[in-house]
């Protein structure tokens, strides 16, 4: 990359009273904090047209002009791990995720992530924010994930996710059986006590709402069809155990372990030792971000998943 890229944004009417360098942080997500406060020292963020410091408060409408220099290649190894790729072309790549992959490398997770092996896929991922990388799946969740292979298709993909043009769709096994399906509202942030998990918060936080639908009834559980109108951080896993159906095998918001009484000495084995969050991201919709084509991409239920449905559907044959 060696032109200067120009990013113009608008500050939404959600900025107001907001300090310049959080506005600009939630607008561009693909950047990390620290990269941008350096573009706000070096003059490289203009807001209408001046350079504002990093604590100075913003009202909404303000037009955010970003200069982005050439993005230094990462320090990270390419690794030849294997992708499992439903769609690509030269902007575009979606690919299905295993359970167990982190995305980033992070403390403790310096190699062995999906960036390095899309570093190694293609080299020129190398020269995109976090690999062109826009969405995330957590470690254990499963499903479909897109990645840009440009610079204009990734400032595309981030501002259809911004505008809410993408639809995600997902599947999630979660307790209890529930009779209709529903919609979630509720903001969601840090927890109180514990930082590292999120939170429905009753003030401050990012407006997020879930909405859900029934897939499949079984006698203890239900399989829900979830799709994202927001996407924060845990929503689903953090809204569904807000509402007391946590996701089976979610071990950091499914609260104490349940096993229903009803359930046979194989059926809760299974409940018992499912050992991730059953939660899938089945189904990506969106218009190609250089074309405006439509796509549609589905991912089946992985394996894991479909047993321990399929274990679940039994009858019990002698209830422990």
């Amino acid at each position: 990359m060696s032109d200067v890229e120009i990013i113009e944004l608008i500050v939404p009417e959600s900025g107001f009273n907001q300090r310049v360098d959080r506005v600009i942080a939630d607008l561009c997500p693909e950047y990390s904090r620290s990269q941008l406060q350096k573009w706000l020292k070096a003059g490289d963020i203009l807001i209408d047209d001046r350079v504002l410091s990093a604590k100075e408060k913003v009202i909404g409408g303000e037009r955010i002009q970003i200069k982005v220099t050439p993005i230094q290649r990462s320090d990270f190894e390419p690794e030849n791990i294997p992708l499992d790729i439903r769609y690509e072309d030269e902007h575009l790549l979606i690919l299905n995720k295993p359970a167990g992959l982190v995305v980033h490398p992070a403390a403790g997770n310096w190699s062995g992530t999906l960036m390095n092996a899309l570093l190694a896929h293609n080299d020129t991922q190398n020269d995109l924010p976090r690999a062109g990388i826009v969405h995330r799946l957590d470690k254990d969740t499963t499903g479909l994930m897109m990645v840009a292979k440009d610079l204009k298709s990734h400032y595309a993909l981030i501002e259809a996710l911004q505008e809410r043009n993408i639809s995600r769709e997902y599947q999630a096994l979660v307790y209890g059986e529930l009779i209709s399906g529903g919609t979630i509202e509720s903001n969601i942030g840090r927890h109180h006590t514990d930082r590292k998990r999120m939170a429905v918060v009753e003030t401050g936080g990012k407006h997020a709402i879930t909405h859900f639908r029934i897939e499949q009834r079984l006698k203890y559980h239900t399989l829900l069809r979830v799709h994202l109108e927001t996407g924060r951080t845990h929503q689903i896993r953090v809204h569904l155990s807000h509402r007391h159906n946590p996701i089976v095998g979610d071990r950091t918001y499914g609260g104490r372990l349940r096993i229903p009484s009803g359930l046979d000495a194989e059926q809760a084995e299974a409940v018992r030792h499912f050992p991730r969050q059953a939660l899938h991201a089945r189904r990506l919709s969106l218009e190609h971000p250089i074309t405006g084509e439509p796509l549609s991409i589905e991912a089946e239920m992985p394996e894991d998943m479909h047993k321990l449905i399929s274990i679940l559907e039994a009858a019990p044959s002698e209830p422990i």
